[in-house]
């Protein structure tokens, strides 16, 4: 049940309503924009909200189930509010959201709540972003505490983990580039994949402060899970620390951290509940 003020419950029940959306985006990094259907600029509750007639809302799905009930809202990417760079780069996934009703006419009478999640998918083309928003059933799709694993649940580096990775961590220069994915770097003296799931942080150039995930390297030649939102370009500067595919093997020989393994290693697969004596 959506429940509001009195001011504005009267002014639903008028023939005529004044009624905009209104939409508020909150990045993990801390950044709140926001976003209204109306011709001008409202300030509701002390944020401001930019006329924005490029969004589109599709109409939003609720049900008493257990299932994520989401909506889809496409936009024209505007280098003012939301830009490709910044979508690209994945500063906007995970971002909260929250979507509501305002009279324009008295934006301090009280909303109508429509929506209150995440976002979730955004795929772009041609100019033109469609971003799922997912409801707050979505909370209820992830997996909370541990889990039986042969795999390591510590991310490296974190407090389950502890290895020191400044120990582990150099500094490189792009020395040729191939595509916003792959490129050469300044010689880093490391085996084949010793990088491979490390996390690749730009120092200077246009993707400055940004980070993603190394997929592969050999030799001196990176290949990057996830293609930068701007040009990589010669001497450009980075970061880069050793990559960990949470094996046992690898936690008790890359990193000499085997006390601290978040996983079952040792724990018997399918193949051991399907086995049965007489059998090999």
């Amino acid at each position: 049940m959506k429940t509001t003020t009195t001011a504005l419950a009267t002014h639903l029940t008028q023939e005529v309503t004044r009624l905009v959306t209104c939409w508020r985006v909150r990045r993990k990094d801390g950044v709140v924009l926001g976003f209204t259907t109306h011709d001008r600029a409202l300030e509701v509750e002390g944020l401001v909200y930019r006329p924005s007639s490029a969004f589109t809302p599709t109409a939003i799905a609720d049900s008493n189930r257990f299932n994520v009930d989401n909506l889809d809202v496409t936009g024209v990417l505007s280098s003012a509010a939301i830009t490709e760079p910044d979508l690209r780069s994945g500063l906007y996934d995970g971002a909260e959201v929250r979507i509501f009703l305002v009279d324009w006419a008295d934006p301090d009478g009280g909303t109508v709540e429509l929506r209150q999640g995440w976002i979730g998918e955004v795929t772009l083309k041609d100019g033109v972003f469609v971003a799922e928003v997912r409801g707050l059933m979505q909370a209820l799709q992830h997996t909370f505490g541990a889990a039986y694993s042969p795999e390591c649940r510590a991310d490296l580096g974190d407090s389950q983990c502890k290895v020191n990775l400044s120990a582990f961590t150099l500094q490189g220069t792009v020395a040729t580039v191939t595509d916003h994915r792959r490129f050469t770097a300044s010689p880093l003296g490391k085996a084949d994949d010793w990088f491979a799931y490390g996390l690749l942080r730009w120092l200077t150039g246009d993707n400055a402060g940004r980070a993603v995930e190394v997929k592969a390297q050999t030799g001196d030649a990176f290949e990057l899970w996830d293609a930068m939102a701007s040009d990589i370009a010669v001497g450009d500067l980075f970061t880069v620390h050793a990559g960990c595919d949470k094996r046992f093997s690898t936690c008790k020989t890359k990193f000499a951290n085997a006390i601290n393994f978040r996983g079952e290693p040792h724990m018997p697969g399918a193949d051991a509940v399907l086995d049965y004596p007489g059998v090999r």
